[in-house]
């Protein structure tokens, strides 16, 4: 007989796996031409931002947050492609291609 519980056990575990895993990977963001960068790790947790110098001055605020935004949507684009990558791999085989 099917033992639900136990592959759900086995699901639940492979996804905490995965997100542990997606903790040490990091990923950027970039807009302007490296004059924003946004870092985060696979989970989609900034960890940090970058900004040039340059758009510090208060003629450069509209630009600045134009290019934080940017930046900050490829950096999560990236970071959502990195889980989801990882969540199908961890599950993905014991849910039948499910996932």
């Amino acid at each position: 007989m099917f033992d639900i519980f136990g592959k759900l056990s086995q699901i639940k575990q492979k996804l905490a796996e995965g997100k542990e895993k997606l903790a040490g990977i990091t990923l950027t963001g970039e807009a302007g031409n490296g004059a924003v960068k946004v870092t985060i790790d696979g989970n989609r947790q900034v960890k940090s931002i970058d900004v040039a110098s340059n758009l510090l001055a208060a003629e450069n605020k509209e630009e600045l947050e134009d290019l934080l935004v940017t930046a900050l949507n490829r950096a999560l684009k990236e970071g959502e492609n990195a889980w989801e990558s990882e969540m199908k791999n961890a599950a993905g085989g014991m849910l039948g291609g499910l996932l």
